[in-house]
């Protein structure tokens, strides 16, 4: 495939092997520019009616945003089909498919952030000749030929500050390797350009400066207090006014310092931007005379002190008065009284025994006068509570601060925090390489890897296991790797000397109220997967319990993972704080656990059963009610469900998980019912795995409880997922036994879907009377119990059978009484099936222009009701049309569509149609190799499917037509 380019620096551009892609209109391009500025990301049809008709949108949007992504699809695969691919349907808007070396504004950042990593590794030419390559890449304003309307005004606006960082940051890097003349050139030229930017100003007088031209320096702080005068009113910034006040003075002579920091790790690896943010802020608020206050905040064993001491000998230099360390032990019982500290620190100062103050207001008011008649920097090593800290901060001056603490610290105010989470993998590694040995690592990078994800990437876990291995070197670390897999051992494996995971994480666990502490062991019981903040209340039974949620986030023992799809937090524990939280719960009662259980099942059930009900298509299995009386359910069921396919998009992980949860505690009666909830889901998104793996557990659950009702519900479910993945035999098994089963329970109902269910395998089979027979008599009962829905939906598959067999005439009638059917109950997904049926019919009668317009019905119908399965399969059906049509261009772009999707699904069947239509396409246009490459694909998946009809007239076909 040629190389791609999707260009929004300058001019919208498109370029695919060298040669520009013709766009159309303004329109079409603003709807593409809109997808390239979110590539990978689904834009929604409300946001890309705002871009193209910022005054308000026609009634007309929708279809014309469809005809301006047809066009955009075609003009690109004029260039090669497969591009028109690139623009996908989603259920609420479109989707651009891009590699990020195919965006420019993508490639641009990637350059700049890989100037960043240069620069935090020290090489900064290296980083220079990124930042070059990254500004070479615009050719004007972003989307210079396009009309900005406030739909683009957030990422636009991001672009354009991230190209100015980065040209400060390439001017920054030409200083500091020595390119003074360069650096000044570039500048004058940038403040040319926009002259309100001081920190231009004060890398063009530090690079006249460094030149040895600081008379032309001061000059250019003249030349700035007077644009800003001017233009804003203002006068220069404390940066400004530091830099020239540096450059007129002489520096104040040096003090003795005094260093109480503790031993610099050797062995210290990663955190550097960390590291590089920290230094940076002491050293510019330090030129600027301004005291700091930074707080390293962070969950047990993240590595908060570490950090804190490695900034703090970076910018020892910086602190020429003294460094000092405190511990103020604010996670033990006995926390340090800010008085105590207050006298320490005021005699590392100098101060006499007989200066100190009584009181401690007044030793808080000494420290502030020396910290700002000095240059000190204080280390306060595990602070508890705000009011403990408040009186050891500086109040002016250019001292500073390093503070760490487990817990959020938000009422302190005018500090910096920096929140420390575990570590990325490639620093993860080097930290068990420097403890372990690097050679022992790079030998078993398997057994390293299953260790750091163990540890869960803490660096007090890595630390830990990788000093166990240091001192048992017969060790290997698949075995080591091994002991730590098991959960049940996993903390006692983690502990050499006095370095212990469990210890750490249980003084953060015993600062926590009782409710909170009940909480989060409650959590433990969960297992992975992240939550929503109404399990909190479950678990505890209350309405609601945010108050708690927010002690266990302000303690670094729950971190917020993600949104759903209202845009509230979801939240997570990290792995081993979740193994203590449920080695903790231990000591609860069973009863106790197994109730806090049950009340998170009910509530995911309750939502699940709201949201089911509420799915744009009408699922044709049942979905168990759940109204039990003292059930636990969410407060605001419906609002939290109002988008019900989105909430299941954002909860299914979890939700599949619950299922095990519920089942492995014992409540098979919630376990069943909550894995048929989802199935509705499963379905409209075609997640056949979570479909198979959910209704397994679910149905030794039902069993166990004896609910035939249910085990009924879960067999139909399991009959259509394998029909889904051509296992017929298991299907008619399935179908049969739960049709069998609502039988025995008296539910005619029941029994009539499961019938309904095997009508797809006997057509498939040929089996065609026995399919009429079954479903003449789950018709009868639909008819009689008015249940339309699924009497139109019958009545299509009764109608697909007829045309199976060749009747086409009576298939039509069925077809259009389904039609009929389905619209008087305005169930537009089964009328979109009818439409789609009827369009068959007419392909096979050749009236073409017909079926076109019967498929584009169905597509617009499936693609607004969000079902992506029906969408693919009536572009199966249209790319036909096309193909019979003459056009087999567009055929080709849809059959490619088509074909990823069966094959992501495992959808044999309609793989090897599609596979025999592509044959068919480069039959007729004389490419017989790649005719022949598809018919034997479609020809050995017709074997594995023991197709023998298909089979023999398609190998009949490759013996004769491509001789």
């Amino acid at each position: 495939m040629s190389a791609v380019e999707f260009r929004l620096l300058g001019p919208l551009e498109v370029v695919v092997g060298g040669r520009s892609v013709a766009l159309g209109g303004a329109k079409p391009r603003a709807l593409l520019a809109a997808l390239v500025l979110e590539a990978g990301v689904t834009v929604s049809t409300d946001v890309l009616a705002d871009v193209l008709w910022p005054g308000g949108p026609p009634r007309s949007a929708a279809a014309n945003i469809r005809t301006y992504v047809h066009a955009l699809r075609r003009g690109l695969a004029e260039h090669e089909a497969e591009l028109a691919e690139r623009i996908e349907a989603r259920s609420a808007g479109y989707l651009l498919h891009a590699a990020p070396d195919e965006v420019d504004r993508v490639v641009f950042e990637a350059r700049v952030a890989a100037a960043q990593r240069a620069l935090d590794a020290g090489e900064q030419e290296a980083a220079l000749v990124e930042l070059t390559r990254a500004e070479a890449l615009w050719r004007g304003p972003v989307l210079a030929d396009l009309p900005h309307g406030h739909a683009w005004s957030a990422p636009l606006a991001r672009l354009a500050e991230l190209r100015l960082s980065a040209q400060e940051l390439r001017t920054r890097v030409q200083i500091e390797l020595g390119r003074y003349g360069e650096a000044v050139v570039e500048l004058r030229g940038l403040l040319n350009d926009d002259p309100l930017r001081e920190e231009r100003w004060v890398q063009l007088m530090t690079a006249l400066d460094g030149a040895g031209r600081r008379a032309e320096a001061l000059g250019a702080y003249a030349e700035a207090e007077r644009v800003l005068r001017e233009e804003l009113d203002v006068e220069p910034g404390p940066r400004l006014r530091g830099l020239r006040s540096a450059l007129v003075t002489a520096e104040a002579g040096e003090h003795e310092p005094v260093c109480q920091l503790p031993l610099d790790l050797l062995d210290f690896t990663g955190r550097q931007a960390v590291v590089d943010r920290l230094v940076g802020l002491l050293r510019e608020r330090g030129r600027a005379g301004r005291p700091t206050v930074a707080i390293v905040s962070g969950p047990p064993g993240v590595g908060k002190s570490a950090v804190v001491v490695r900034v703090a000998h970076e910018v020892r230099a910086d602190f020429p008065d003294g460094q000092l360390h405190v511990d103020l032990g604010g996670t033990t019982d006995h926390p340090r009284r800010p008085g105590d500290v207050l006298v320490e620190l005021l005699r590392a100062l100098g101060v006499p025994e007989t200066a100190l103050p009584r009181e401690v207001a007044d030793r808080a008011s000494l420290l502030r006068s020396k910290l700002a008649a000095s240059r000190v920097l204080v280390v306060l090593d595990d602070a508890g509570e705000a009011a403990r800290v408040r009186p050891l901060l500086p109040g002016a001056g250019g001292s500073a601060v390093l503070l760490t603490s487990r817990t959020r610290l938000p009422d302190l105010g005018g500090t910096h925090t920096v929140e420390l989470d575990v570590l990325p993998l490639d620093e993860a590694a080097g930290l068990l390489s420097d403890v372990a040995g690097a050679a022992r690592v790079a030998a078993e990078p398997d057994g390293a890897t299953a260790i750091l994800e163990s540890c869960g990437y803490l660096p007090l876990a890595i630390r830990v296991a990788g000093a166990r291995l240091a001192h048992r070197p017969q060790w290997t670390l698949r075995r080591f790797a091994e002991r730590l897999a098991d959960e049940r051992r996993l903390l006692d494996e983690l502990r050499v000397g006095d370095l212990a995971v469990r210890a750490s994480v249980a003084l953060s666990y015993d600062q926590l109220s009782g409710t909170a502490a009940r909480a989060f062991r409650g959590l433990g019981l969960l297992g992975r997967g992240q939550f929503p903040s109404w399990v909190v209340a479950a678990l505890l039974d209350r309405s609601e319990a945010d108050d708690v949620l927010d002690v266990l986030v302000d303690a670094h023992l729950v971190e917020l993972a993600s949104a759903d799809s209202r845009g509230e937090p979801l939240y997570r524990l990290h792995d081993l704080l979740r193994v203590y939280a449920r080695e903790q719960s231990e000591n609860d009662p069973q009863q106790d656990r197994r109730a806090a259980v049950r009340r998170v099942a009910e509530g995911f059930l309750a939502l699940a059963v709201t949201a089911a009900d509420g799915l744009p298509t009408n699922y044709f299995g049942l979905v168990p009610s759940w109204e039990t009386a003292g059930a636990w359910r969410p407060p605001a069921v419906e609002s939290l469900v109002a988008q019900p396919d989105v909430w299941y998009d954002t909860t299914t992980g979890t939700g599949v998980s619950v299922v095990a949860l519920a089942a492995e505690w014992g409540h098979d009666d919630l376990a069943w019912r909550l894995a048929a909830a989802f199935a509705p889901y499963f379905d409209l998104r075609s997640r056949h795995e979570d479909w198979l793996r959910t209704h397994r557990v679910a149905l030794a659950a039902a069993r166990r409880a004896g609910d035939e009702r249910g085990e009924a519900i879960l067999l139909r479910n399991l009959g259509l997922v394998h029909v889904y993945q051509d296992a017929y035999a298991e299907a008619m098994a399935a179908f049969d036994a739960s049709r069998e089963l609502f039988e025995r329970a008296g539910d005619e109902h029941g029994a009539a879907i499961a019938l309904t269910g095997a009508i797809t395998v006997l057509r498939i089979r040929g089996e065609h009377d026995a399919a009429l027979d079954r479903g003449g008599r789950a018709l009868a009962v639909f008819t009689r119990r008015g249940d339309r829905q699924r009497q139109a939906a019958l009545e299509l598959a009764l109608g697909a059978v007829r045309m199976e067999r060749g009747d086409l005439r009576d298939a039509e009638r069925w077809f259009a009484g389904a039609l009929a059917l389905a619209e008087a109950v305005d169930d537009r997904h089964r009328a979109a099936h009818a439409r789609q049926r009827l369009a068959e019919l007419a392909r096979r009668r050749g009236e073409l222009d017909q079926a076109r317009q019967r498929l584009d019905e169905a597509v617009a119908i499936f693609d607004d009701l969000g079902d992506h399965k029906c969408v693919v399969y009536a572009h199966q059906d249209l790319a036909e049309v096309h193909l019979r049509g003459g056009d087999p261009a567009h055929a080709e772009v849809l059959l490619g569509g088509c074909l990823a999707a069966h094959r992501r699904n495992r959808d044999r069947r309609s793989e090897a149609v599609v596979r025999e239509l592509l044959g068919e396409l480069h039959q007729r246009a004389r490419r017989l190799e790649q005719a022949r490459e598809h018919f034997e694909a479609a020809l050995a998946l017709w074997r594995e499917l023991s197709a023998s009809r298909e089979e023999r007239a398609l190998a009949e076909r490759l013996r004769t037509a491509l001789a």
